[in-house]
């Protein structure tokens, strides 16, 4: 079973920066396609970038709403991945999740039921942008 831990939340102000990270259990990258969540209060869990398992970290699918302002990377000596957010707004706040998937992963992560495909998930940190 894979264990994921996300840390690096908190609380910054609009336009300030972030590094997520999730710590996998073992080595997982070239087994699992790896996706950050978000959820915020009152709204489903949407995806929000997916790094396939064969992929290169530039070759990631990103939310259109965060292009540009968040990057995934891969550290693999270290089983983890990382969520740089720069340019924070306010509707970025919510708890992200790290999730893996040995299936269909970032095929369907953009989708609405995104979520329900994932194999593995950490508990989540969360993140608040105050305006």
């Amino acid at each position: 079973e894979v264990q994921l831990v996300e840390s690096g939340g908190g609380l910054v102000q609009a336009g300030g920066s972030l590094r997520l990270s999730c710590v996998a259990s073992g080595s997982i990258f070239h087994d699992y396609d790896i996706a950050w969540f978000r959820q915020a209060p009152g709204k489903e869990r949407e995806g929000v970038v997916c790094i396939e398992r064969y992929g290169a970290d530039d070759s990631a699918w990103y939310r259109e709403s965060v292009k540009s302002r968040f990057t995934i990377s891969r550290d693999s000596a270290k089983n983890t991945v990382y969520l740089q957010m720069n340019g924070l707004k306010p509707e970025d706040t919510a708890v992200y999740f790290c999730a893996a998937d040995a299936g269909l992963g970032c095929r369907v992560v953009p989708g609405v039921m995104g979520a329900s495909h994932m194999d593995y998930w950490g508990k989540g940190t969360p993140v608040t942008v105050s305006s």
